[in-house]
């Protein structure tokens, strides 16, 4: 396995940056059975997890109907529009310091970096070399406009916490679930280190993923992954099958 690097912290504004690609992403047949494929495992394994809550950090918070009423307002994307969007920023590397991507670009620039920072504190320049494993993630939802069911973060435990409140958390590896990893193997919501999205699960103890802010050098990459380092998975409410 490649190194690992985190991203849990970097909403706080204060951390620093903790190979080859394998088979592409699911396409053709595959995809139209990945679409149905995710929507009943998603009813089948989805954790309901909370209720109505309290955002109080500028996030959208509440019940899964919430969410439905908003996902009614967005954009028709399916898991297979994220997950080839996704895949088309693969290669994408950082810089020197740990930063420089369009995504930390994109997050500063956006209104969540400054609810972030209000809750997190921090200042703003503190984002331009932060870990960005949650900002990709974030990137990929909002540029396709479903932003406000698949959560905007850049720090992982918040993103996490932000799916359990909405009753779209769980344990199974569907694709276009936001899988979240604790690198000592942990299931602990307070113990994730990193965030990337669900390709395929391989059916051999591991799942292929699209992660932002990993590997040696910090990149967009396509992964093979242990089951065994997964926290949970996030369910975006997808406007589409």
């Amino acid at each position: 396995m490649h190194a690992l690097k985190s991203c849990a912290r970097a909403a706080l504004v204060t951390g620093v940056a903790a190979g080859a690609l394998v088979s592409a992403v699911v396409a053709g047949p595959q995809a139209a059975q990945a679409g149905t494929t995710h929507a009943a495992a998603v009813t089948s394994h989805i954790v309901q997890a909370g209720g109505e809550q309290a955002g109080g950090d500028g996030a959208t918070s509440g019940s899964p109907d919430t969410l439905a009423q908003i996902a009614a307002t967005l954009p028709k994307v399916s898991p297979q529009d994220v997950l080839k969007l996704a895949a088309s920023q693969v290669g994408i590397t950082e810089n020197s310091y740990g930063g420089g991507t369009k995504f930390h670009e994109w997050y500063m620039s956006s209104p969540r970096a400054q609810e972030t920072l209000a809750r997190d504190g921090g200042t703003l320049s503190g984002y331009a070399n932060a870990p960005w494993c949650d900002m990709f993630v974030s990137w990929v939802g909002e540029q396709l406009g479903i932003g406000p069911v698949m959560g905007s973060d850049a720090y992982t435990v918040t993103h996490a916490t932000w799916f359990a409140e909405h009753g779209r958390w769980g344990d199974t590896p569907v694709p276009g679930a936001v899988v979240f990893f604790d690198w000592s193997g942990g299931d602990s919501i307070g113990g994730i280190d990193h965030v990337g999205f669900v390709v395929r699960d391989n059916g051999d103890g591991t799942i292929e993923t699209i992660e932002g802010n990993t590997g040696d050098g910090g990149a967009v990459e396509q992964r093979t992954r242990s089951k065994s380092y997964v926290a949970g998975y996030g369910y975006p409410l997808y406007t589409a099958p």
